[in-house]
């Protein structure tokens, strides 16, 4: 039976590009997982705010590390985002808007919604705009959204959850902690399979 304290985070960032690339495998054990116990995301924030555009190196680094999941993995990517925008290392802007649409129900459908409109569609995941066209087509009050965004509340929570994810035993983004019976358990990650990190989950449930 498991503990009613017993709960699986998912720490990650929108903006992570090997966030992008478990997303498949994510989605099954997410599946998978919520029948047995709470899920819950938190965010890491890779990069603080900044509008300083990032520097020619960092983005050749940045589309190096794309190009080589796409080589190991096969996930898709579109590199013409690297030509059509100024990139910044800027992630808690996105951070924020994930947090907001969470407010709204809308959490994994921005979070996803965000990864598409960086890797796939070649849209600024740091800027507004793009957060306002995506809360737009996901259908939300956008006057809500807009509020909350710029919100002492949401600051105050997202600063909570960077707090938090910093305090788990995590080396980088995506990590996966189990809570159960009051320690935490980092959970082995495969970006081919799952069951190795179900076969984790209920070796540590049935203890």
């Amino acid at each position: 039976m498991t503990s009613r304290k017993s709960c699986f985070y998912y720490v990650h960032d929108p903006m992570c590009s090997w966030c992008w690339a478990h997303l498949p495998e994510w989605q099954k054990l997410e599946a998978h997982l919520s029948k047995l116990l709470p899920v819950q995301y938190v965010l890491g924030g890779l990069a603080a705010d900044s509008n300083v555009p990032m520097p020619i190196e960092q983005q050749q680094a940045i589309c190096g590390y794309w190009k080589k999941i796409n080589h190991l993995i096969g996930t898709e990517f579109n590199f013409d985002f690297w030509s059509t925008n100024i990139p910044r290392r800027s992630t808690y802007p996105a951070c924020r808007a994930v947090l907001a649409a969470s407010w709204q129900n809308a959490m994994e459908a921005m979070n996803v919604a965000l990864q598409k409109a960086y890797y796939l569609r070649s849209m600024n995941p740091s800027n507004i705009d793009t957060h306002l066209i995506l809360a737009k087509e996901l259908g939300l009050n956008i006057k809500q959204f807009s509020d909350d965004l710029s919100s002492e509340k949401l600051e105050s929570e997202f600063k909570q959850q960077l707090a938090f994810a910093r305090s788990l035993p995590i080396q980088g983004f995506p990590s996966m902690v189990l809570l159960h019976q009051g320690d935490y358990y980092p959970i082995a990650l495969d970006y081919k399979d799952h069951a190795g990190a179900i076969a984790q989950v209920n070796e540590i449930l049935a203890n």
